[in-house]
């Protein structure tokens, strides 16, 4: 079978409440047949969120193939076409072996001495000069959770600065922000298996079938099957699973909160709610209720310019469904109001009570395969634990557990989001940047500013990635790093299901784990304790594992009873239960919750004493917030509103998927998608070059026409530079977009750009 032109597989239907199949992919090189393989090592897929469980196949000491886990809880068995072609494939070229250093502006080889040497150097200088807000950390959502917890211990104690963040800022910031706004913690509700035992499916802003394959496999086979659920998708464009829907509501770019207020209103007003559930386990209903009440079907239908038919047809399945399963993404996430708009999901099941039930939950979704783990960890800049900033006790818990003083861990003020982390380096006051596993070159918005940043004289760029990107291009020391099968360590998928990664082949070159070039910068830092031990205790991933799990000891995310040994064989395990809340008692005391919220509107902080006054007591929030119009819309001279998102065929910025034969020629170029109305108006025909240009830059890329609705276009994010010619940086689609961000997740706003388009 041809998983390029199949991209989901061959179905396997099931009925409600019956098992998922089992069917077993697999993918080995040319010329390689299973009785070749020397050996199967366990691991997890890395290019969605999903996880999905798998083996790497062996020979002479190379990764020659994959194949599925048929026992692991996520997949049984399946893997999509980026983890068939774009995992094991990519590790064969073009990679970093030898560390580099910029010489008279130029990068050349150099040692791990003179390299480490250098990153020390100037970080030494630096902390004297400036102190530890000198320092940045950006990183990933792909790195593994052992390194995570070390970068996030050396940051927040070694160096004491707020200035961490990550990737994960861009991605699924929304879904943490949302779940601690509702719930009180962050941590997914609801699980996999819901998708076999729901009756009623919505998918907000998520294109499943392009962004998770594999789960959206599992859809298809419950939607072939006996009893299937019913589907509505909200999405601006015609997907694959828009498609599949049984309404489709494609409100414009921006409007989200009022769709959602809708909704609820719709639902309220028909009674279609648990009272005693609302009354027992939430906090807000009649404020909730007051702000909705104006969004009736036609006012939300002028606002989104959708049918108000759809709206009630959409709100009658959910508020009569006896099991709803609704997932989240990156067109909620990445737009206007997006914690105020996710949040408004999360309301929706809690005035239905359904949370924690079987098939009758909320998944606010990630999109990076370990996003899960730098939340957790305080990679991201929270602390480790899900402990909250504003509880001095927490904060006097990490520093026992760490044997420091509480003063060196900064939590003086929130700590710093990514956008200001760029900010603070555009402006001087962030002199020493150190980037790993990411390519911000590329997925950050407005990149003729983010290049301008790195290219600054006053700023000491590290990055750390197992290829050359366009971000290595501008670096100032290029630290080679060891890739998904060539180390070792654990992580945490959306729905929080634990796997470990074993290692299968050696590094290529001198590249080194993150973990140990983490390690080796702590140790030549001298970071140490308040009785003068080392900080970092810990020498290998397993070590980093047992630490992690002490850490998390008491908290949401309490890993005390996973070991690597538990994990080895078999299928992934997710912390806590199968389904969170399902006694409707939430991580709301104010004693325990990670964070006491937000305005949704402002973005302003709940005090402790606002929040302690409200006496949640294990309760839910329901937050409730008017719709206010996005700051950037469609005008006389930018036309069109420009989102941009995701291929089937790629992860992120190509730095894996870009370099598989199988998915370049699948997906080579990127492309503009426009409405048949919007390209019949223009002139434009499906080949035709065409400029699209907003205040902020340009690119230029071939039409396709189709799945758009109209005065919407949507570029997908992928393409750089790094495998071309630049050509004046016309091909990257965030050259168009806006530094902007969300009050509450401040996730930048990918989706709402004004663009105008011409002919070549």
């Amino acid at each position: 079978m041809d998983r390029i032109a199949d991209v989901w597989g061959p179905r396997t239907p099931h009925g409600r409440e019956t098992d998922w199949p089992v069917r077993v992919d697999q993918q080995l090189a040319d010329g390689i047949g299973e009785s070749d393989v020397d050996r199967w090592v366990q691991s997890a897929c890395v290019l969605c969120s999903n996880g999905c469980g798998c083996d790497i196949a062996v020979k002479d000491g190379r990764m020659v193939g994959v194949r599925g886990r048929a026992a692991d809880i996520v997949n049984h068995g399946r893997l999509g076409p980026k983890g068939l072609f774009g995992s094991w494939q990519a590790h064969r070229t073009d990679r970093l072996t030898k560390p580099l250093i910029r010489r008279h502006g130029v990068l050349v080889e150099t040692d791990w001495d003179t390299a480490m040497n250098e990153v020390v150097h100037r970080s030494q200088e630096l902390l004297a000069e400036s102190g530890p807000s000198s320092h940045g950390f950006y990183t990933s959502g792909q790195l593994f959770l052992e390194e995570y917890y070390t970068l996030g211990v050396i940051g927040k104690t070694g160096i004491g600065t707020p200035h961490m963040d990550g990737n994960t800022r861009l991605c699924t910031a929304t879904a943490a922000a949302a779940l601690k706004e509702s719930f009180g913690s962050d941590g997914q509700p609801a699980c996999h298996a819901d998708i076999d035992l729901c009756d009623a499916l919505f998918l907000f802003g998520h294109n499943m079938a392009a962004t998770q394959t594999v789960m959206w496999a599992r859809v298809l086979d419950r939607l072939a099957g006996p009893e299937r659920p019913r589907v509505v998708v909200v999405d601006p464009r015609r997907t694959p699973v828009a498609e599949s829907a049984d309404v489709h509501l494609a409100p414009l770019p921006g409007t989200n909160q009022a769709l959602l207020n809708g909704l609820l209103r719709a639902v309220i007003e028909h009674g279609w709610i648990d009272h005693d559930y609302i009354a027992r386990h939430t906090l807000g209903f009649e404020e909730l209720k007051s702000t909705v009440e104006p969004y009736t079907p036609e006012h939300v239908a002028e606002i989104c310019r959708i049918s108000p038919v759809d709206l009630l047809h959409a709100a009658e399945i959910f508020g009569t469904s006896r099991r709803v399963l609704s997932t989240v993404l990156q067109g909620f996430y990445q737009s206007h109001q997006a914690t105020a708009a996710s949040c408004q999901v999360n309301n929706l099941h809690l005035i239905r009570g359904m949370i924690g039930k079987p098939g009758g939950g909320v998944l606010q979704m990630n999109g990076q395969p370990t996003a899960q783990n730098t939340r957790e960890t305080g990679a991201d800049g929270d602390l480790p634990g899900f402990r909250n900033w504003d509880n001095e006790e927490h904060v006097r818990e990490l520093a026992r557990l760490w044997n420091v003083d509480p003063l060196t861990i900064p939590h003086w003020a929130p700590p710093t989001h990514a956008m200001q982390i760029w900010r603070y380096a555009e402006q001087g006051s962030i002199r020493f940047l150190w980037i790993s596993a990411t390519n911000p070159a590329v997925s950050l918005p407005e990149l003729a500013r983010i290049r301008d940043i790195l290219r600054k004289e006053d700023l000491f760029v590290v990055v750390q990635d197992g290829f050359p990107t366009e971000t290595t291009e501008l670096a100032d020391v290029v630290l080679p790093a060891a890739l998904w099968g060539e180390k070792q360590g654990t992580f945490t998928n959306l729905s929080r299901v634990v796997h470990l990664s074993e290692q299968a082949v050696e590094p290529p070159g001198e590249a080194r784990s993150d973990l140990d070039i983490f390690l080796d910068y702590a140790s030549r830092m001298g970071f140490r304790d308040r009785d003068g031990d080392p900080l970092i205790k810990w020498k290998d991933a397993e070590g980093a594992f047992d630490a992690w799990r002490e850490c998390s000891r008491g908290r949401p995310c309490d890993y005390t009873e996973l070991t690597y040994e538990k994990l080895r064989g078999g299928s992934g395990i997710a912390w806590g239960p199968e389904r969170l809340y399902a006694d409707g008692h939430f991580p709301t005391a104010a004693d325990y919750c990670e964070d006491y919220g937000h305005d949704l509107l402002t973005g302003a902080t709940v005090t402790p004493t606002e929040y302690k006054a409200q006496r949640p007591d294990g309760r839910a929030f329901l937050k409730a917030a008017e719709y206010l119009p996005p700051h950037e819309q469609a005008n006389a001279e930018y036309p069109f509103l420009c989102t941009t998102g995701r291929s089937v065929y790629h992860f992120h910025t190509r730095t894996k998927t870009g370099r598989s034969p199988e998915l370049r020629r699948a997906a080579p170029e990127p492309w503009v998608e426009m409405s048949p109305e919007d390209a019949a108006e223009l002139g434009f025909s499906d080949g035709d070059v065409v400029l699209v240009e907003s205040e902020r830059g340009s690119v230029e890329v071939p039409v396709r026409i189709g799945r758009c609705r109209g005065g919407v276009v949507f570029l997908p994010f992928h393409y750089g530079y790094w495998d071309v010619e630049p050509d004046g940086h016309q091909r990257a689609a965030n050259e168009l977009t806006r530094t902007e961000w969300d009050p509450v997740s401040k996730q930048p706003l990918y989706k709402i750009s004004a663009v105008r388009i011409r002919r070549t």
